[in-house]
C-alpha cells in the first residue's frame, strides 16, 4: 500500500518521480502527487485517481526543481480526493507517508490549540504540523524530525523535505518498509528497490525504528533512540528497465502466461533433474526433530499454505498448524519447544505476516520464509529464506507468485519427508520428476486459453458463483473464488465439497454456476456425488478435471475444462491456471480494472 519516492538530485525531478511512481503502481493506490523545491519554496501537484491524471496535470502545470518527493496513496483516513492526496505540506515542510498514525487525533487537538491549521481528513497532516511546530520553535530540521518521531504512534514510512533546504531530505520508518538509495552526488528514498531501480542499484534498507538524514554526500542513519548507527549497503539485482506488458493486454494476463517459465526457474534452484532429488539451502532446522510446523500467511499466500498443510501432513507426516496471519497472534497460541514457523508472502512486507513472524520469534521458533523479494523485511528477519523466482508481479491479483510459492512448498515438503523417513529415495525421485514436468504441463493448459475465454462469457452474467473441491482442491476452490471476486466483483465462495449438504446447497438454482475442481483419484467419486446434487437442482456445473475425470463425469457438466493427469502432489499447480484464466477473462468481459481492482493493494503494509 502507498508508494513513496524521494530524490535529492541534479536533474529535473518531476519526470523521475513520475517514472518511479509508475513502478510502484502495483502496490495499489487511488490518488497520487509530488512536491519539489522551487527556488526554496515547496510546490505541489496532486490528482485523484490514476497516475495518468497526475501526468496530464504536469503537462499543463509543469513542476520544476531537482529535489522532490512523490507518493501513490491508498486511502485509510479520508476519502481518495485531491485534497487528501499526498504530499501534505506547510510553508516549511512537506511529507509523504505510508502507514497509519494511530494517535493523530490527540496530536491534532494539541496542535490546533497551538495555532496549527488543518485542511484535510488525513492522519498524515498531523505529522506535517508536528514537524512544522518544532521548526517554529527554532529547531533545526533534524532536531524537529527527531522530536516528532518520539511522539508518533503507529506504523509509518516517511519522506520529508524542507523549504529552503535543497541539500536535505529525511526518511524514517516504523512498521512500514523504506530503502535509501545511493547515487553519484545524489540520494534517494523509496518504498522498495523496484521503485529505485532506474536510479541506483546501491540500496540500504532501514531497520525498524531507523531514520535517515540524506545529503548529497550520503546518509547518516539513527535508531529509535536517536543514536547514530551503521546499516549495510547492498547491490540489488533488480533491473532498471520499466516492466512492460509486452504483447499482452494486461499485466495479469502476462503473468499468467509467464508461469511455465517462472515455475521452471524456481525448480532449477531446488530440484536436480539428473539425480531427481530436492536440494535445499542449508536450513537451521532438522525436520526429523521438528514436533510441529506453524504456517501463517494472508490472502492467496494463505491458500498456498493450506495446500502445503495437506502436503506436509500426508507426505512428510509432519503436523502443521495453519493460521491466517492477521489472526494468529491474537490467539496467543503456545508454540512447541524446538518448533519451526513458516511464513509466506509475495512482497515480504505484509504487516500482519510480519507481526505473526515476530510473535513466533518471541516463542523461540525457528523462522523460515517463502518470499518473492529476498531483500524484504520478512526475509531479513527470517532464519532462512526459500525464494520464489516469480520476478516482479505487477497485477494486484496474485498468479505467478502463487504457483511459485506452491513450487517451493512442494520442494520443502519432499525434503522434510525425506528427512523424517516418510518417503524413500525412489518416492523422492517420483515426486521430483512430477515437479519437473509441471512447466510443460502448464504450457499445455495455456494453449487452450480460447476455450476458457468462451466459458467466461457465461460466467460474467452470474451474480453468485460457488467453487467446490476436496482434499488439496479445497484450498484451490477458495483461491479460485478469491480470484473471481477480486477482479470481476462477482460474489464467489469456495467450499469443501463435503460441506454442500451443510448449507451451501440452499443457494443452488439455474442462475448459480458451480465450478468443481476434481482430479480423478481416490476422492473423485465423492466429488462426483456432489456434482450430481448440483446438477439435479439446476446448477450450471463447470468441471475442471483430467481426461479420465471428464470421461466419467462430463455428462453432468455444462462445461468441462481438461487438465493434464499428473501426480496428486503437483495437481494444485496446474488447477490454479484455469481458475486464474476464468477470473481474468470474466473480468475482461465485465470491463473491470483487471490489474488494479478497486479497493485492493498489492502489498498490505497497514493493519
Amino acid at each position: 500500500m502507498c508508494g513513496i519516492l524521494g530524490i535529492l538530485g541534479k536533474a529535473p525531478v518531476a519526470p523521475l518521480l513520475l517514472d518511479g511512481l509508475k513502478r510502484l503502481e502495483y502496490r495499489g493506490y487511488d490518488s497520487a502527487g509530488m512536491a519539489s523545491l522551487v527556488n526554496g519554496r515547496i510546490e505541489r501537484r496532486r490528482a485523484e485517481g490514476k497516475l495518468s491524471n497526475l501526468a496530464r496535470l504536469l503537462e499543463k502545470e509543469p513542476l520544476p526543481g531537482t529535489v522532490g518527493i512523490g507518493h501513490t496513496r491508498w486511502a485509510t483516513h479520508g476519502r481518495p480526493t485531491e485534497r487528501n492526496a499526498h504530499p501534505h505540506s506547510s510553508d516549511r515542510v512537506s511529507v509523504v507517508h505510508n502507514g497509519i498514525i494511530e494517535n493523530f487525533r490527540e496530536l491534532k487537538t494539541e496542535l490546533e490549540a497551538a495555532g496549527q491549521v488543518f485542511e484535510t481528513e488525513t492522519d498524515t497532516e498531523a505529522v506535517v504540523h508536528l514537524i512544522d511546530h518544532h521548526l517554529a520553535q527554532q529547531m533545526s530540521p533534524q532536531e524537529a524530525v527527531g522530536a516528532a518521531l518520539q511522539r508518533l504512534e503507529g506504523a509509518f514510512a516517511l519522506a520529508i523535505v524542507f523549504a529552503g533546504r535543497h541539500d536535505l531530505m529525511i526518511g524514517a520508518r516504523r512498521g512500514s518498509p523504506l530503502a535509501v538509495g545511493f547515487g553519484d552526488g545524489e540520494m534517494y528514498l523509496g518504498s522498495d528497490a523496484l521503485g529505485l531501480a532506474p536510479l541506483t542499484d546501491r540500496i540500504c534498507y532501514l531497520e525498524e525504528g531507523d531514520w535517515a538524514v540524506l545529503t548529497e554526500d550520503g546518509a547518516r542513519i539513527f535508531d529509535n533512540q536517536n543514536a547514530a548507527v551503521e546499516r549495510p549497503v547492498t547491490q540489488t539485482a533488480l533491473s532498471g528497465a520499466l516492466i512492460g506488458k509486452g504483447q499482452y493486454r494486461h499485466f495479469m494476463q502476462k503473468e499468467i502466461f509467464e508461469q511455465p517459465a517462472v515455475v521452471g526457474d524456481t525448480l532449477q534452484v531446488f530440484v536436480n533433474p539428473q539425480s531427481r532429488a530436492v536440494t535445499l539451502p542449508d536450513l537451521p532446522i532438522d525436520f526429523a526433530k521438528v514436533p510441529r510446523l506453524t504456517v501463517a500467511a494472508c490472502g492467496t499466500a494463505y491458500y498456498a499454505g493450506m495446500v502445503a498443510k495437506y502436503w506436509f501432513e500426508q507426505i512428510a507426516r509432519l503436523p502443521v498448524e495453519l493460521d491466517i496471519a492477521s489472526e494468529f497472534r491474537y490467539r496467543e497460541a503456545p508454540l512447541p519447544d524446538g518448533g519451526a514457523a513458516l511464513f509466506i508472502s509475495q512482497s515480504g512486507e505484509t504487516i500482519d505476516t510480519l507481526a505473526a513472524l515476530r510473535y513466533a520469534r518471541s516463542q523461540d521458533q525457528t523462522i523460515l520464509s517463502v518470499v518473492n523479494q529476498p531483500e524484504s523485511v520478512i526475509a531479513r528477519e527470517s532464519d532462512a529464506v526459500l525464494p520464489t523466482l516469480a520476478g516482479p508481479e505487477i497485477g494486484v491479483a496474485s498468479t505467478k507468485a502463487f504457483t511459485t510459492q506452491l513450487t517451493v512448498l512442494a520442494c520443502l515438503t519432499i525434503a522434510a519427508a525425506k528427512a523424517r523417513g516418510a518417503i524413500d529415495a525412489a518416492r523422492e525421485a517420483e515426486l521430483s520428476a512430477a515437479l519437473t514436468e509441471v512447466p510443460a504441463r502448464c504450457a499445455e493448459l495455456l494453449n487452450h486459453d480460447e476455450a476458457i475465454q468462451a466459458i467466461a462469457h457465461d460466467l460474467a452474467e452470474a451474480r453468485d458463483v460457488l467453487y467446490l473441491g476436496r482434499g488439496a482442491m479445497f484450498p484451490m476452490a477458495l483461491e479460485g473464488a478469491l480470484k473471481l471476486k477480486e477482479i470481476s466483483y462477482i460474489h464467489a465462495e469456495g467450499y469443501a465439497a463435503g460441506e454442500m449438504k451443510h448449507g451451501p446447497i440452499a443457494l443452488i438454482d439455474e442462475t448459480v454456476p458451480v465450478i468443481v475442481m476434481a482430479p480423478s483419484g481416490p476422492l473423485f467419486d465423492k466429488t462426483v456425488g456432489n456434482l450430481s446434487e448440483v446438477s439435479a437442482r439446476g446448477g450450471q456445473v463447470i468441471l475442471i478435471t483430467d481426461p479420465r475425470g471428464a470421461e466419467r463425469a462430463g455428462e453432468h457438466a455444462a462445461h468441462v475444462i481438461e487438465v493434464p493427469e499428473v501426480d496428486p502432489l503437483v495437481a494444485p499447480l496446474l488447477y490454479a491456471i484455469p481458475a486464474q484464466l476464468l477470473a481474468y477473462h470474466t473480468a475482461v468481459v465485465k470491463g473491470t480494472d483487471v490489474d488494479q481492482p478497486r479497493n485492493l493493494a498489492k502489498s498490505v503494509t497497514v493493519e
